[in-house]
């Protein structure tokens, strides 16, 4: 039910998507209409205002046939020449009119036919009406018989004339036709398209509301998580400063009877020592011994505690000066046990002095602890800048300082790695080695409240090398750091 629940929104997010696309695309595809269906209605006007042109070139050119045929048929009946003036302006208007008639017509085949069989009757009737003006007034007969004649040509171009200028109207009918047909289906396929555009706006605008509705309702949870979580941090911080007052007084108050415990018991020994036999001595041995132990526990369980519930500030520490107060506190054991020691340049970083103490401290005495019989020992601390990429555990392109604490000493089987960074978990008995068991719990608290990761490479009677790595500047707030020491859970690496 969880995957569904993560994976509805973006389905969501997808669909309003989707419907926002799907009405873009629509909006796209009636401009694309609109611009097309302008460009083809402005094509339908052109070729609508062709044709008048045509129409009006025809007309033009009868009405100059007109006036050839009034002009010389009043010259013929009256006899004077000014009647021929309309007739000469006809006559030199005539090519212009022809050569523009072809030049509107020489994309229609059958209107260039029309037109050729046109220029042959005006010549036709040219060639007529020129003879009848040069024919003497007082020959009656001849005038007669060419004026018939002039008429039936005259006749002839109208009707042809008039054929095509019924030719160009019915192609303006045809085409303000198509004109319309265009025109309205481009209407309806707009208004479709604006339909569909509304109702993918509307489903869109549904789903977003929904979502929105949604991330209200999920902010509302959050916020309510969020109260409920400060309440929580609230009651877990006073509930720290209540452990922690009571480890403080705790720990106070159980050194001290452990301190008289020691006392007295040393006391006894010194004084009634003679009057002890073996058992005795075995037995007051071991309170004093188990006083002590007890006495380290609590004083490791107070550190254990305070690693990170005390906020400290991070200060550039030199991890050198530490390692090698360390060393010269442990000079004498090192010299006894002939340790050899070999510690490179370690860097300087941002960190908490007293628990970059504990950590090294805790390590550097381990490996000083496990030892393998005839065989010198070795403390070898060395480190390296790295990548955080290369540990699957740290930030990948942030940069970090591995710093490896190697011992020969007996080692361990790696299988244990996991329960070693755990509190009182040992590998071995207690009368074997020394220690409370949370040396190297507070190693992980440590490292962990420092942002980084600690690891151990190790095998059976070829020593032990405890990985500790650091970042090289602390990026978040001391209030952000984890304070569990089970923070992070290690596998063997």
């Amino acid at each position: 039910m969880s995957a569904l629940n993560r994976f509805a929104p973006k389905l969501m997010n997808r669909r309003i998507a989707l419907g926002f696309i799907v009405a873009m695309v629509l909006i796209a595809s009636g401009f694309a209409i609109s611009f097309y269906s302008y460009t083809q209605n402005g094509k339908d006007i052109n070729r609508v205002r062709h044709t008048y042109e045509v129409t009006s070139a025809l007309e033009n050119i009868l009405s100059l046939m007109k006036d050839v045929e009034t002009g010389s048929r009043g010259f013929v009946i009256a006899g004077d020449s000014a009647f021929l003036e309309p007739y000469q302006i006809a006559i030199a208007l005539l090519p212009t009119r022809i050569r523009q008639l072809d030049s509107l017509i020489g994309d229609n085949k059958l209107q260039t036919e029309r037109s050729a069989k046109l220029k042959q009757l005006i010549k036709e009737k040219l060639a007529i009406t020129q003879i009848r003006t040069e024919i003497e007034f007082a020959d009656r007969v001849n005038g007669l018989k060419y004026s018939w004649e002039g008429k039936r040509r005259m006749d002839a171009l109208r009707h042809h004339v008039a054929m095509m200028i019924d030719t160009e109207r019915i192609l303006m009918d045809v085409r303000n036709r198509q004109a319309e047909r265009s025109f309205r289906n481009t209407l309806i396929l707009i208004f479709a398209l604006s339909l569909l555009t509304f109702l993918a706006l509307a489903v869109s605008y549904k789903l977003l509301e929904q979502e929105l509705a949604r991330r209200q309702k999920t902010e509302d949870q959050l916020r309510a998580y969020e109260f409920k979580l400060k309440e929580q941090i609230r009651q877990l911080e006073a509930s720290n400063e209540e452990l922690e007052r009571f480890a403080f007084v705790a720990s106070h108050d159980l050194q001290e009877p452990l301190r008289k415990i020691q006392s007295f018991a040393d006391l006894i020994t010194e004084r009634y020592s003679s009057l002890f036999d073996g058992d005795s001595r075995v037995f007051m041995n071991k309170i004093s011994n188990s006083a002590e132990r007890m006495s380290k526990l609590i004083k490791d369980l107070l550190n254990f505690s305070r690693i990170s519930n005390h906020r400290e500030d991070f200060k550039p520490v030199r991890l050198n000066d530490i390692v090698q107060r360390i060393l010269d506190d442990q000079e004498l054991r090192i010299k006894g046990l002939d340790v050899k020691v070999d510690v490179s340049r370690l860097p300087m970083l941002p960190a908490v002095a007293s628990q970059m103490d504990h950590l090294f401290n805790n390590l550097i005495s381990n490996a000083l602890k496990f030892l393998r019989p005839g065989v010198q020992p070795m403390l070898r601390i060395q480190s390296r800048p790295i990548d955080g990429s290369e540990y699957p555990e740290l930030v990948r392109g942030r940069r970090y300082f591995e710093i490896t604490v190697e011992d020969n000493g007996i080692g361990f089987e790696e299988k244990y790695l996991d329960h070693i960074f755990k509190v009182f978990q040992r590998l071995h008995g207690k009368t074997a080695f020394e220690g409370t068991g949370i040396g190297l719990a507070i190693c992980k608290r440590v490292v962990v409240y420092h942002q980084g990761y600690i690891t151990a490479r190790s095998r059976p009677d070829q020593g032990t090398t405890f990985v500790v790595v650091l970042p090289e500047s602390q990026l978040l707030d001391n209030y952000d750091r984890t304070t569990s020491a089970e923070a992070y859970s290690y596998t063997a690496g």
